[in-house]
């Protein structure tokens, strides 16, 4: 099944909802009763709300107007579609990223802050792991945070394509972290046990059936991956560990 993607509504639509050009700030519902009053930023913030609560597939275009007390078609006078809802969605929540100063910091705390800012980013919506941004959402709230993030590289010697490369490289690290982590999460919420619960559930059956001698390099690495971490995967560490990796790897390039 593909990932939900940006910019697959109509993309003139999109952009002049996303800088809020010539769009309704109040309507009047189809259905006979008082004026509502109502905005795009409001709805925005309706369907962040409902997808931060129960994930990305409970946002639909009726249940957004029901969460904001009006009529699915009143909702269409404001959003033309979920398609367009979901970039306004996600320049939402870039716009309201916290973004420190670092501009006196050497240049791998730089990248380690805008690493971390979109963990955080993950953390609060794990639902925007989940969404392909290879077209992004052409916002001020994205546009924002790519200037920002442009700044850790900045001045390094890197020309401005390898710049765009290599921002794009660390940023695709924590976005397959946090989707990695956001399964596991549904999977400790649906089993009701931890990682090292289901380890210590499933170790003993494996041992039953498995024969370290066919398998030496996985049973011995295994063994101690599992110990060390307490699971077969753990999220902080690979954190960690990615991270570190992509700051050598940009370090190298820096150096040539």
């Amino acid at each position: 099944m593909a990932s939900p993607r940006t910019n697959t509504g109509d993309p003139a639509r999109t952009i002049a909802l996303l800088w809020r050009q010539s769009v309704p700030e109040q309507g009047r519902s189809t259905a006979r009763g008082p004026r509502q009053g109502l905005s795009v930023d409001a709805i925005v913030e309706k369907a962040v709300a409902l997808a931060d609560a129960e994930g990305l597939d409970a946002v639909t275009m009726r249940k957004v107007a029901a969460t904001a007390g009006t009529a699915p078609m009143t909702l269409y006078t404001y959003v033309p579609g979920k398609a367009e809802l979901l970039d306004l969605m996600l320049d939402h929540v870039y716009g309201q990223m916290p973004r420190g100063t670092t501009a006196e910091l050497p240049w791998r705390d730089r990248v380690r802050a805008v690493a971390l800012e979109n963990r955080a980013l993950f953390d609060r919506h794990p639902w925007a792991a989940s969404v392909s941004t290879t077209r992004p959402a052409l916002g001020p709230g994205a546009l924002a945070k790519y200037d920002h993030e442009l700044a850790s590289l900045d001045g390094l010697g890197l020309d401005d394509v390898t710049m765009d490369s290599a921002l794009s490289w660390v940023l695709a690290f924590v976005q397959g972290w946090a989707r990695t982590a956001a399964d596991a999460a549904a999977a400790r919420r649906e089993s009701s046990l931890d990682e090292q619960q289901w380890w210590e559930s499933a170790g003993p059956l494996l041992e039953q059936v498995l024969d370290p001698g066919a398998f030496p390099l996985a049973s011995r690495v295994g063994t101690a991956a599992g110990q060390a971490q307490g699971a077969a995967w753990d999220a902080g560490r690979a954190f960690d560990f990615g991270l570190a990796r992509a700051l050598d790897g940009l370090a190298a390039l820096i150096g040539r």
